[in-house]
This record gives structure tokens, sequence and C-alpha cells, in this order.
């Protein structure tokens, strides 16, 4: 357990780095800067958790996101020059305001995406000096966050062996493409290759045309969730036992887990599954998107009263009781005659139209919507889900903001993705007890930036 805040007052003299970072000290500043967010933190779940955290890239930072959403510190340690690897990736870029003294196109938005509430410490640990400061940092650390192929940290006595006799109590998680075990370990793991090898893209896409991979990156995603899900649990089972324990997260895991009813499908039967089917359902018909004279439409005649509320709506009754149509049996035998019927009579109108048109029937219906439209539609307004933040380097920008909503609890965008090294002398200094001359000593070695 750390210092209560009344134990944080006292004034204690130690005779070494150790002392003071095996006591929990917190430096004057750091007291003050926590008393006046004592207020705040009282509705962060997470507030008082420390993460260490080396990701980059999307899984491993989106894991990291979630958990400093909900209050934990987190301490980014990127590399000295080019930081986490997403830096680079644009444009789209956030420009620097013309007020401010620095260069360049910018922040990239896909770093911007996954790096609020996060301190950046630009730190180079293949030097032994940096490695000292890593397990400096891990004595203080609850959970230590990490995406490098199997071994690579052993190297820097980064591994959870190393880091588990410094702290007993820290959770240290592994995300990587295959796991710690099994043939595949010493692969890069890309989500695009778990998508293709793990079944993910063979059923996304268009009936009788090539497999595509999904929109965004969503094993990626998927993992980074399951992540911060097992860090909690981690959490919640160092209550019981006083330890901490290794999350071995693999994204090729992540993504069998996340097939799901297509999964258990196929062990039940034991048959090959049907294929992609596009917007289209398997075994319901109309379930998929159809054709308007500006878009497309989603529309879900999940039963036959429902079906029968679309014939109505679209101005075709007569197909209620059409033998052919009259039972979703019937309607999934005669698909391909029954969609290009509702597509001709759907190209009729625009989307806006439609919508219009299904507004309180009780009929499942969609716009298919763009990033911006979906970014600007009025119940993603109105639930809240993008916020207005100031960048230090980049002035006013707009994130999308923490999903959920608590009845007591308060998760929110705190600080703003932080610029490479930004809290690099505030993490050293106020963790660590470094003064001044050490950290510009450090800096000039090219150790820390």
């Amino acid at each position: 357990m750390r210092p209560s805040i009344h134990l944080l007052d006292a004034t204690v003299r130690f005779h070494s780095r150790a002392q003071l970072l095996a006591s929990g000290f917190r430096s004057k500043r750091w007291r003050t800067t926590f008393a006046q967010d004592a207020a705040d933190t009282s509705k962060l779940p997470l507030a008082g958790v420390r993460v260490l955290d080396l990701t980059r890239v999307l899984a491993g930072p989106y894991c990291t996101q979630i958990l400093g959403d909900l209050g934990a510190e987190i301490i980014k340690v990127e590399h000295p020059t080019r930081g986490d690897d997403t830096r680079a990736w644009g444009p789209p870029f956030a420009g620097y305001s013309a007020a401010g003294e620095r260069k360049g196109p910018g922040e990239a938005a896909y770093f911007l995406s996954v790096n609020r509430n996060k301190k950046s410490l630009a730190l180079n640990f293949q030097s032994s000096t940096g490695v000292s400061i890593l397990h400096d940092l891990a004595r203080t650390c609850d959970v230590f966050v990490e995406n490098f192929i199997p071994g690579t940290l052993a190297k820097y006595t980064l591994d959870y062996a190393s880091l588990s006799e410094i702290n007993p109590k820290l959770i240290y998680a592994s995300i990587t493409g295959y796991g710690q075990t099994g043939p595949y370990k010493q692969r890069a793991g890309y989500d695009v290759m778990v998508e293709a090898e793990f079944g993910l893209m063979h059923v996304t896409g268009e009936r009788d045309r090539p497999p595509v991979k999904v929109g965004v990156a969503v094993t990626d995603l998927t993992t980074g969730l399951y992540t911060s899900n097992s860090v909690l649990a981690a959490l919640l089972a160092r209550q019981k036992t006083g330890r901490g324990q290794h999350l071995d997260v693999a994204l090729s895991d992540c993504q069998v887990a996340t097939l799901s009813n297509l999964a258990s499908s196929a062990l039940i039967s034991r048959e090959p599954d049907t294929g992609r089917w596009g917007t289209a359902h398997p075994s319901i018909v109309p379930y998929r998107a159809f054709p308007t004279s500006d878009g497309d439409i989603l529309i879900g005649g999940g039963n036959d009263r429902l079906f029968g509320v679309m014939c109505t709506k679209i101005g075709r009754p007569e197909w209620v009781t059409d033998d052919r149509f009259t039972t979703n049996a019937q309607r999934v035998k005669h698909r391909e005659t029954l969609e290009p019927l509702i597509s001709d009579v759907t190209r009729s109108r625009t989307t806006a139209e439609w919508l219009e048109t299904f507004e309180g029937s009780g009929l499942p219906y969609a716009a298919v919507n763009d990033i911006q439209a979906t970014l600007k539609h009025e119940h993603v307004q109105a639930r809240n889900m993008v916020k207005t933040i100031n960048h230090p380097a980049c002035g006013e920008m707009k994130l999308v903001n923490t999903p959920v909503k608590y009845s007591d609890s308060e998760p929110s965008i705190r600080t703003p993705p932080p610029l490479l090294g930004q809290h690099t002398n505030e993490v050293l200094q106020e963790l660590l007890g470094m003064q001044d001359e050490e950290v510009s000593k450090l800096r000039a070695e090219g150790i820390v930036a």
C-alpha cells in the first residue's frame, strides 16, 4: 500500500534513493499537485494506480489509454528521438500553432487517437543507465505494459522475471502477435495478418468477392480491450493474494475468441462456414444495406411482423401475402428474388427521405454514414462523444471521448496526448527525486530527451 496523504506530509530523511523509492515517497511538488486534484480523483476509479507503458502503435496504447481514462497515471516510455511509431503516421496532422516555436507538420492524428491522459518520458533503455531508471520506476508502479516480441526485453532485464524480483506486486502485461508460447511466438504480429490467418478476413466482404480487412484495426482494438480488462482483474486478484502476475495477451488468441458465434457454429456443426455475406445475414431476409438515390440504408426485417411493417412503409403491402415471402424461411429461399425488388424501391428516394418514412415504425433501420457524418450525428453529439481540448502545441482540437457513462464515477479526458518527452523532467524529478543537473547530464548523454 502507498502511504496515505497525511503520512506524505511527514518530514522523513532518507540516506539513499533506493530507500526513498522503497518508502513510496513523493516530492513536495507532487503532494501539492495531488492535493489540488484530490476532489477530482475521487471520481476516478483507478486514481492512485500507476502504469509504466512501454507500448507502441495501437493495441498497447489503446489499453493504457483506457486505464488512463479511468484515472490511472500512465507513464509512456518513448524512444528519445522518434518516439512512438505513430507520431510519424500521417497525414493528417494537427498543425502546430503559429505563435509557437515548433516546426514540422504537427502531431499525427493516429497518435492523438490513443495517447491522451499520459505522460511522455523520452528515454533510451539500450543504455545501462536507462535500464536502471526503468527499474527504479518499476519499483513505484502497479502495472507494466509492453508489446515487444517475446524475449526482447529480457536482454535489458526488463522482462517479467527481472521486474517481479524488484517489485513482486507488479502486474506485467505482455501484448504480442502470437503469445509467449507456441510455434509462432517469435513472429511479429500485425492486425491485418492476424485478421487473415485467424478467420476474420475470410468472413468479411461481399458475397462471391475477395476477402477484405475490417475498416479499422479491430483485432488490435479488441486485444487492447481484453488487456485492460485483464489488468483490472489482476489488480483485484492482487488485493486477495498480495502478488502481481504476468498477463500473456496475444492478438491471435483475442481474434479467435472474437469469432464468437461463428466459431461455436463451426465447432458444433463440424461443417465449413458459409463465407462472406457483406452487410447481409445468412439466415434472415431482409437484413442488409440497400441502395438509395444518394447512399445506402440498412433495413432489418428480422421477423414476419417486421417484414410486414417494411412492406407497408415502402408501398409494397402485397409482398406480405406473396407465397414466396410469407415466412423467413421462404424469404431466405427466395433471397435473390426479394432483395433486388427491395433495392428497386429504395433507389427511388434519398436516404433522408427513407429515414423519415421509417421513423417511429418499430422497424430496425439506419443510414450508412461516413466518418464525418458519424462524428456530427445528433445522437453522437447528444451523448458527448466528441470533446474539444487544448493541446500545448496545437491549440484547440477535438478528440473522441471515453464511451461509458457511470452514475457516480467520471472517467474523462484530463490531459491532451503529450508531446515527445514533455514529462521527462517531471517523472525523473518528482518520482525518482533527481536534481536538475542530473537530468541535464542524462539529456546531454542522449539517455533522455
